[in-house]
């Protein structure tokens, strides 16, 4: 008896410090449940949603009393209450007040509207951001977000969510919110009523998820966020696909905002930007929200807006054509190539993670006048690795020298875009005598060439993906530490490198302007051009005045 007295009045004690509250919250005209509303504490991390009928429970037994909750739902006012004065609402209604809505209405000539896609594409399935509420709640019940930039008034029209995987036993309830921006954070929900959406597997097209807001009049203008949150546990787990060195914003409920540098989510818009409109105060540059190194580095010089070209180059026929490819078998290794024009070989080797396709502006030109021999690096593009060990510039080189054995090419030019270049430097030391004229693009010759911050955000990523260990990262994690760790040339060794050499950058390139200019300086028949305002990705910006340069090198 007397321990069974023990056990009840320490389950009073948990009971009476646990200080949970529950509550219903209603619209005050209407009297109705406002369903998934969100209820935490200001700057706090914790919090809870409301189901479908409006009601809650929250533990603030840990919380300091002065401080205030929060409740916010778009299209009503803000709720605030001291967490003392919130305990004695338990087991009571909360009312919330609805916003008069104040609708200026719009009117542009259809002739002045233009349709644009701002944000991030990326449909792979190698870098995801996981919503998996078993492995913990308050990361689950967390918001993401993207920054997007106007310089004109735009209507949002869709907002697509790229979905690597669904896998849930219900229909997954998500909720949109645009935010406005105040120093470089999202800031206040602007939509006037709430988006929710309960997501099946059906509604899910090729990969996205479109959310058709046309009919919501959301107007734009200036910096401003779209972000998701997941609003009900589930059974299952989705992945959103992810681009690498694009920033991303999270937090947790009413937590501050944080920047995710590792990897944004693919969320992109379609918006309908009013062409003719009046510019912005403080013009910002549509460039910027696609900044996907820049943002990451925190420098908006050091890359362009990539969605075009990303678009432009996987609707091209390179990389992929039939008709011009084929596969070299080597011991370990299956490498595919495709060959474009006659005359001259010249090889062309793109950068670390890409393609044939990346020099979809170069091959229709380069071709007219030499014999494009196009090369996907192994575990690369569609060539395949067989090893597992780590990758280096050598082994490519030697990959190299065994293609052009295999298609009879004694000496040849070449063109090397990044990890390319690099590769062409390799080749040039240990196979001079197959190598005429070389053309490097961004390349560097030890590690330290590359700006600190990316070489910070490549560790950063590679330890995030150690400690996720999954197998399908494998190559992206060899390529990763092959950045971190090669090339290794020294300044003695680009003495030896006897062919001509045409040294390209620019002049925001993420290669430290003056190791490039060590290596032109350092390789005895270099030249060297720095581009003007041109970034890492000059293949893409500058393609014509490229074309012509590397033809006139290699020609003359």
């Amino acid at each position: 008896m007397k321990k069974l007295t023990i056990l009840f009045l320490s389950l009073i004690a948990v009971s009476f410090n646990a200080q949970i509250v529950s509550a219903t919250i209603f619209s005050k005209n209407e009297n109705k449940p406002i369903p998934y509303a969100k209820v935490g504490v200001e700057k706090e991390k914790t919090g809870v949603i409301s189901d479908e009928n409006g009601h809650f429970s929250i533990d603030l037994s840990t919380i300091n009393t002065t401080k205030p909750i929060l409740i916010e739902v778009p299209g009503y006012e803000k709720y605030s209450q001291s967490v003392q004065n919130f305990k004695n609402l338990d087991g009571q209604k909360i009312f919330l007040k609805e916003k008069v809505k104040n609708i200026d209405e719009v009117k542009i000539k259809p002739k002045k509207l233009v349709d644009k896609n701002w944000g991030v594409n990326t449909k792979t399935k190698s870098v995801m951001y996981s919503v998996n509420p078993d492995i913990k709640n308050e990361d689950f019940l967390g918001e993401t977000a993207l920054e997007f930039s106007t310089n004109k008034k735009s209507k949002i029209k869709n907002i697509n969510l790229n979905i690597a995987s669904y896998t849930s036993d219900q229909p997954v309830v998500m909720r949109y919110s645009i935010y406005s921006e105040k120093n470089g954070f999202p800031d206040k929900n602007i939509l006037d009523e709430e988006i929710t959406v309960e997501l099946t597997k059906e509604m899910i097209k090729d990969d996205t998820f479109t959310l058709d807001v046309n009919d919501r009049n959301i107007w734009v203008q200036g910096k401003f966020f779209v972000g998701i949150q997941f609003l009900k546990r589930f059974q299952g787990r989705i992945t959103i696909s992810a681009a690498l060195f694009r920033t991303g914003y999270i937090r947790k409920f009413y937590g501050d905002w944080e920047k995710m540098t590792i990897a944004a989510p693919a969320i992109n818009i379609d918006v309908k930007v009013d062409k003719n409109g009046k510019n912005i105060k403080d013009e910002v540059k549509e460039s910027e929200q696609f900044s996907e190194l820049a943002q990451n580095l925190g420098a908006n010089k050091w890359a362009p807006d990539l969605s075009q070209y990303t678009i432009e180059s996987e609707n091209s026929i390179y990389g992929k054509n039939d008709a011009a490819g084929k596969t070299v078998k080597l011991n370990n290794a299956e490498l595919y190539y495709e060959i474009y024009g006659e005359g001259e070989p010249l090889v062309l080797l793109h950068g670390n993670g890409g393609s044939i396709q990346e020099f979809y502006k170069q091959i229709p030109e380069l071709s007219k006048k030499f014999k494009v021999i196009a090369i996907d690096t192994r575990a690369q593009g569609k060539s395949k690795d067989f090893t597992k060990g780590d990758l280096n510039y050598k082994i490519f080189a030697d990959d190299l020298k065994n293609v052009m054995e295999y298609l009879n090419v004694a000496k040849a030019n070449i063109l090397g875009w990044s990890d390319g270049g690099n590769t062409g430097l390799e080749f040039a030391l240990k196979y001079p005598q197959y190598l005429n004229k070389l053309v490097i693009i961004g390349a560097n010759a030890f590690p330290e060439g590359v700006e600190e911050d990316l070489l910070k955000n490549f560790k950063t990523k590679l330890r995030f993906m150690q400690l996720a260990n999954q197998p399908e990262n494998e190559t992206e994690k060899r390529l990763l530490s092959l950045m971190l760790n090669e090339p290794n040339i020294n300044k003695k060794s680009l003495h030896q490198i006897q062919s001509p050499t045409l040294v390209l950058a620019g002049e925001n390139d993420v290669i430290k302007k003056e190791h490039t200019e060590m290596m032109a300086k350092e390789i005895p028949n270099a030249k060297l051009k720095i581009y003007p305002k041109v970034s890492h990705y000059l293949p893409f910006e500058i393609a014509e005045d490229l074309n012509k340069d590397v033809i006139d090198f290699l020609k003359n």
